[in-house]
């Protein structure tokens, strides 16, 4: 694989460091501004809205430079949105903060998604897109706890300082790394739209939608959920959030890995078993084993799901792929804002911290069903090109033409 997956990787790092380390500080957060942790939800609701509307936007206006001038501009972004986050004054300040950083996000996933896949072979693009993406997933192992145990010991804005310094070298390895390529003739702001006229690119981002937002649900309210049913300390939410990680980073590995072989019922079985498995945890939040075996197990199915959503996209809109890449790094975000805002009303109704699990089971479940519509249709539509192409075929031969 080439050494420019390593650079993507590690502006993926620092994206999914403050992704997923506001998680683990949410309480202290909550604590230092005063407000009640679903209403500090809206740190993570807001930062997935601000993917949602950024990835689209910012990767239309990328169409006029190379993608690499890009993905260092974003990374500058991300650096002034954590820098922001860590000497906000207030709450409304620092979501502010967060929403900057959250601009760069969907963006450099989609760009960095197509700048990966454009570096190997077509049968080892789902292999390339996990490697990028495994800068996330090692994100949740280091990244997470660590900016976690920062947080408690030093405080929140300490962690926030320190991802902002991750932004930095992310920069660096971009500029150094990634090479320089003009921006592709073809592409124009219509040839990427053109894209989303098809239906299959539409439920891959609503399965990316309900899939991932399955274990967001879950996952945003973990801290309370396993203080205060698995009775586990605060300090040990970084070592949970570790199992979590490397969940992530299996999953990840074993879905591009099965994505280029059989892509279809890779995500279908993913999808499955990730239903089947928030539903357990509603139970085996109630104990300290099961809880930290169920947590892993949702990192790892969850995030199994990536690699195949992701090239799903980039093979339905494979004449102009940007925008729709982006656009599903985005759907991956609303997904997390509607399951953070339904897990934190869940809450606030008085269901108890185990309820977003549920609510996540849900969710999967939903896009399972539509998973199985987007295989039927992609099976019928292969079936009709195979009927055109044999009666094209039929017509031209010597034997038809004397007849």
């Amino acid at each position: 694989m080439p050494l420019a997956l390593l650079a993507l990787a590690i502006g993926a790092f620092g994206i999914g460091t403050t992704e997923f380390v506001i998680m683990g500080v949410l309480p202290q957060v909550a604590g230092d501004f005063g407000v009640t942790i679903p209403a500090a939800g809206w740190l993570v609701s807001g930062y997935a809205l601000g993917v949602v509307f950024g990835a689209p936007l910012l990767t239309v206006l990328g169409t006029k430079v190379s993608r690499k001038k890009m993905l260092m501009f974003l990374m500058t972004l991300f650096v002034i949105g954590n820098t922001l986050s860590a000497f906000a004054p207030s709450f409304g300040v620092m979501l502010i903060g967060r929403i900057v950083a959250s601009l760069a996000h969907g963006a450099f996933f989609g760009i960095g998604s197509v700048v990966a896949a454009d570096l190997v072979a077509p049968e080892k693009k789902a292999s390339a897109i996990s490697l990028m993406f495994m800068g996330l997933t090692v994100a949740n192992i280091v990244g997470v706890p660590g900016g976690t145990y920062i947080g408690q010991a030093a405080g929140w804005r300490v962690t926030f300082v320190v991802v902002a310094a991750l932004g930095v070298i992310g920069f660096l390895g971009v500029a150094k790394l990634v090479p320089e390529a003009g921006r592709p003739d073809s592409v124009t702001v219509r040839s990427e739209f053109a894209a989303f006229r098809n239906v299959q690119v539409w439920l891959a981002m609503a399965m990316t939608v309900l899939g991932y937002g399955g274990v967001f649900a879950a996952i945003t309210y973990i801290t309370p959920m396993m203080t205060e049913v698995a009775g586990y300390t605060e300090g040990a939410v970084t070592w949970l959030l570790v199992l979590f990680g490397l969940g992530m980073f299996l999953g990840n590995l074993l879905g591009g890995k099965f994505a280029d072989r059989r892509l279809m019922p890779m995500l279908l079985t993913t999808l499955a078993a990730l239903t089947a498995v928030l539903l357990l945890f509603t139970a085996t939040a109630h104990n300290k084993v099961l809880a930290a075996i169920t947590l892993s197990l949702i990192g790892a199915l969850g995030f199994a799901t990536v690699p195949p959503l992701q090239k799903w996209v980039l093979d339905q809109a494979s004449a102009a792929p940007t925008l729709a890449s982006a656009a599903n790094i985005g759907a991956f975000n609303l997904g997390n804002a509607l399951a953070a805002w339904l897990g934190g009303f869940v809450i606030a109704a008085g269901l108890g911290y185990t309820s977003p699990n549920w609510v996540g089971a849900i969710l999967s479940g939903t896009a399972l069903l539509l998973a199985l519509l987007a295989a039927r249709l992609h099976r019928r539509t292969r079936t009709a090109e195979r009927v055109v192409a044999g009666s094209v075929g039929r017509r031209s031969t010597p034997e038809t033409v004397l007849h």
